[in-house]
């Protein structure tokens, strides 16, 4: 049987339908036999007990400049849907944690992928944290002299927004680096968020392996590397993806997490790790099931629909 399906996500008309993870899902779920309804945040409302959105119908097809089409625009009662993808990109700022608390009155009645309320309270550069001897020397702070002893400290560190994502605004401030105050002063100005830092691993250069989990279990890995002289390995920066296996470290690390991430219904995750390390567990929006498919013919969409489809069974 069919379910109904709506996406909240970004545009789904500037997508890049060879490597976005939503699309994937999307085609997937409709080669299943389950309809579609797209829409974007934006369109999200409450109104008199019902939790509603504006957007459309959709037919998804793998056809570059012809990937989608859409219906009549309609608004719809969420509770009516029987499955909701949470898969609009951070940042996660107070739009998105609004969006979870609406998703919320519906799920999971509606199941909402991921689980809005743990997407809420499990931010990716925070949930790391319930797992120090997982993870590299961490600090959160907003306080200048505390992020400065942490650097005297490790000498060679990573400073970058808590809630960024994609790469942006991530500084290696090396040994002899002085820009952590001029730095500080940059992203004061920008809001009142702490930033997170982190002892720099040199091996980031062999790669920062992204790990996809499906309700807990690792299902496969890619590995992002990148360019000469650059630090950050994000594909939004120019990374490269290249095949690579799990590790018995990587499987130890997703032994630990696992449990947590399928008892608060995280259907969907990426984790990163650099060498040993983890550094990141990526809720909101996590990719990398294409270039994953690509590589070793693991069709991670599919995985994620037969958890769904028994959950909605």
């Amino acid at each position: 049987m069919g379910l109904k399906v709506a996406l909240q996500m970004d545009p789904i008309g500037s997508v890049n339908i060879d490597a976005d993870s939503t699309f994937r899902v999307a085609i997937e779920a409709q080669a299943r036999g389950h309809s579609l309804f797209f829409y974007t945040p934006d369109k999200l409302a409450y109104r008199e007990g019902r939790v509603i959105a504006r957007g459309f119908p959709i037919e998804v097809r793998r056809e570059q400049g012809n990937h989608v089409t859409y219906g009549a625009e309609v608004d719809v009662d969420l509770a009516d849907f029987d499955v909701v993808w949470l898969r609009q990109d951070p940042p996660f700022d107070m739009g998105y944690i609004t969006s979870t608390h609406l998703l919320d009155m519906i799920h999971p009645k509606t199941l909402v992928v991921n689980d809005p309320f743990w997407v809420r309270n499990f931010p990716e550069k925070l949930l790391v944290l319930r797992f120090p001897d997982l993870t590299p020397p961490t600090m959160i702070a907003r306080d200048l002299q505390m992020i400065r002893s942490f650097k005297a400290e490790h000498e060679d560190i990573i400073l970058k927004p808590l809630y960024g994502n994609g790469g942006a605004g991530v500084f290696r401030l090396g040994r002899d680096d002085r820009n952590l105050s001029s730095l500080h002063e940059l992203f004061s100005s920008i809001n009142r968020e702490p930033l997170i830092a982190q002892k720099f691993l040199p091996a980031v250069s062999k790669g920062d392996k992204r790990v996809i989990l499906v309700d807990g279990e690792p299902v496969g890995a890619i590995n992002r590397v990148p360019q000469p002289g650059e630090t950050r390995s994000n594909m939004h920066v120019g990374g490269r993806a290249e095949k690579v296996e799990l590790t018995a470290r990587d499987r130890e690390i997703c032994d630990r997490i696992g449990p947590t991430l399928r008892d608060n219904g995280q259907i969907f995750v990426g984790i990163d790790v650099i060498g040993d390390w983890l550094t990141e567990i990526n809720v909101t929006s996590p990719t990398g099931i294409q270039e994953l498919e690509r590589f070793d013919g693991t069709n991670t969409a599919a995985r994620i629909w037969d958890v769904i489809e028994a959950k909605r069974a």
